[in-house]
């Protein structure tokens, strides 16, 4: 858990070619333009692997001794059989899957944590889930609308899609190493403050039992041995964050052509100028802001021909706010207060 809480600041990035969306959890329910704000990275270790031999695995040896007779031949003579059955070892391991706090606004609904629970036992294994949205600690509790288990396995809250999860009914049951991402959804509180965080754990734990390392259920484990507590207790923990931020972002871009003529038709070797306009409203100020355009497919970045607020900017990653590494532009424009905008253009040459 210590591990999981060590909280970092973390920039988040303005994709002009990105749809976030309540399902992707990045923004509010509602709201179409982008929440940037001040966020905080959750370091989470990634998923141990399972534990060795699979459970129920019959591991049999017999040896044997030999001699030499009175008239010469090599007698061989076989010990008995031993036969062991390898116990099911029960270890689970949770991790949040959010990059860092997820921006939210009071009052809305529909706001997704990630999660990943993974089997790092050695037998089939089925886990309840519960979520607590109370931890101490923290700001503010959000409500908890429900638990989702991610049916189609992409990593994304699909509504109508994925699985509401109720406990008993529909308990994950992984193999070993297989792993489920699960959701879950809450609704903030109308009346939190600029920077106000919650804290949200889910907590999995296995269904045979749990205890201290070592404790066995006799005859419960897969293929009719025991099963054995592993290092994590058979439970894990893992928490994700929500931040307020009143402040939101829109991001406009429009392009212009000039091509070779002197007119504005789209054909080789015209020249398209992107311009990216920020803006921000609401209340408060957006902290370490940064807009990034991939270059498009069948074009060509014209080099040094990106400009923050009319200022021309280098290409290398310098001291200046812009960077073209090879494959899209990302400038850094910093903390940006509400009611403030900022304006970047590049050109590309059409192939």
């Amino acid at each position: 858990m210590e591990h999981d809480r060590e909280i970092n600041r973390s920039k988040r990035h303005i994709n002009i070619q990105r749809t976030w969306t309540p399902n992707g959890g990045w923004v509010a329910n509602g709201v179409r333009s982008l929440l940037i704000g001040s966020a905080f990275l959750t370091l989470s270790s990634a998923p141990s692997h399972a534990a060795g031999t699979i459970a129920g695995t019959i591991i049999e040896n017999t040896a044997q001794a030999t001699y030499t007779s009175a008239d010469g031949s090599i007698i061989e003579i076989p010990s008995n059989i031993i036969t062991i059955t390898v116990d099911e070892l029960l270890d689970i391991n949770v991790v949040s899957n959010d990059p860092g706090d997820i921006i939210a606004l009071p009052g809305v609904t529909d706001q997704i944590l990630t999660f990943q629970i993974a089997n790092i036992g050695n037998g089939q294994e089925s886990y309840r889930l519960t979520a607590d949205t109370a931890v101490g600690g923290d700001d503010f509790d959000p409500a908890l609308q429900m638990i989702v288990l991610d049916t189609n396995d992409n990593g994304v809250y699909d509504p109508g899609i994925d699985t509401t999860y109720v406990m008993g009914a529909n308990d994950p049951d992984l193999a070993p190493d297989e792993s489920v991402t699960v959701f879950i959804i809450t609704t903030i509180p109308s009346t939190q403050a600029d920077g106000e965080r919650a804290e949200v754990s889910l907590i999995a734990e296995a269904n045979t039992g749990t205890g201290i390392a070592g404790t066995s259920f006799d005859g419960q484990g897969q293929g009719g041995g025991d099963a054995v507590v592993g290092s994590t207790g058979a439970i894990d923990e893992s928490s994700g964050f929500f931040t307020i931020s009143k402040a939101q972002v829109t991001l406009v871009k429009t392009a212009t052509v000039l091509d070779p003529f002197g007119g504005t038709r789209a054909v080789p070797g015209s020249v398209i100028t992107y311009n990216l306009v920020a803006t921000i409203s609401g209340s408060g100020t957006l902290t370490d802001m940064v807009i990034s355009d991939p270059i498009p497919a069948s074009t060509k970045y014209v080099p040094a021909s990106t400009t923050l607020e009319t200022v021309s900017l280098t290409d290398a990653s310098d001291a200046d706010a812009g960077a073209f590494d090879g494959s899209e532009i990302n400038i850094d424009v910093g903390d940006v207060a509400a009611g403030e905008t900022r304006t970047v253009t590049f050109e590309v040459t059409i192939q």
